[in-house]
């Protein structure tokens, strides 16, 4: 088959989980940094598109930003890269099949959330500041976008975060289920289009836009701390519950099933090697 089943995806992205927890730091940190810078290019090129497009049309613009965004997404699972938000999903998948504990997924999920920083930050300032590219012409989207984002309450921003990675992580999740690169692009673009469209909050993403209407003078850090506390608890259960663990249960057995037949599949080879 050209595509793998949903419970070949579960099975996936459990030792997707596994392979990550067992990165080392130098790798994880690298990697964290390339998807951050990923994710908040993929952002820019949103601004630059959506702001090209005259005022009037200016729903048009932000639906064309948001088809642009995904190219954040598509580098970080096909070039490679370690994104929190996607973490979120297939670290606890490995933990719920008890593959990993409760510690190292914190691990990932620390080193990850300020390797992503990192990269967010570097493209905010070398690219969006020092270059201008979030300011001059482009400040009053960037301050529209921020401002929207950092003006939402606790509740808001951590429903918010529950609907952008139960959508983020889908992407991810169909991304396994295709073979080929093009199936994988087609797969993810949609999921990720559909969560920038509606404005839902995706904390990577906020890792670029609020410093860079920082490094204009227009927010605080202040802002963007009390908006990252939200809106990560809301990409966490968007990730690790209403994808990792609601395929996890719904697809336990067979995976159960599974590795059983692969352990006496294993012995009886061993057995028959001895005879």
């Amino acid at each position: 088959m050209s595509i793998n089943t949903p419970q070949q995806i579960a099975d996936i992205t459990i030792e997707a989980g596994v392979k990550k927890s067992h990165l080392p730091t130098l790798s994880v940190m690298v990697l964290g940094f390339l998807a951050g810078a990923f994710i908040a290019l993929g952002f820019l090129l949103d601004i630059h598109v959506s702001t090209m497009i005259p005022t009037p049309w200016a729903s048009l613009g932000n639906l064309l930003g948001a088809a642009v965004f995904p190219i954040g997404l598509i580098l970080v699972i096909l070039a490679g890269g370690e994104l929190l938000t996607g973490n979120m999903m297939s670290l606890p998948t490995a933990m719920f099949a008890k593959r990993i504990t409760l510690g190292a997924v914190a691990r990932n999920w620390l080193l990850v959330t300020f390797a992503n920083l990192l990269g967010a930050l570097f493209v905010a300032w070398f690219f969006g500041h020092v270059l201008g590219l979030t300011e001059g012409v482009f400040l009053k989207k960037t301050l529209a976008i921020a401002t929207a984002k950092v003006n939402a309450d606790f509740s808001q921003a951590f429903i918010s975060g529950i609907g952008c990675n139960w959508l983020v992580c889908l992407a991810v999740w169909l991304s396994y289920a295709s073979k080929d690169v093009a199936g994988k692009i087609l797969a993810m673009w949609f999921p990720i289009m559909a969560f920038v469209a509606i404005g839902f909050q995706h904390v990577v993403a906020n890792m670029f836009i609020i410093p860079a209407a920082i490094f204009a003078d227009a927010l605080s850090w202040t802002q963007f701390i009390e908006n990252f506390a939200a809106v990560f608890l809301g990409n966490a259960v968007g990730g690790a519950i209403f994808v990792g663990l609601a395929y996890y249960v719904s697809y336990s057995n067979v995976l159960q099933s599974s590795l059983s037949n692969v352990s006496v599949t294993a012995a009886a080879s061993s057995e028959t090697q001895k005879m």
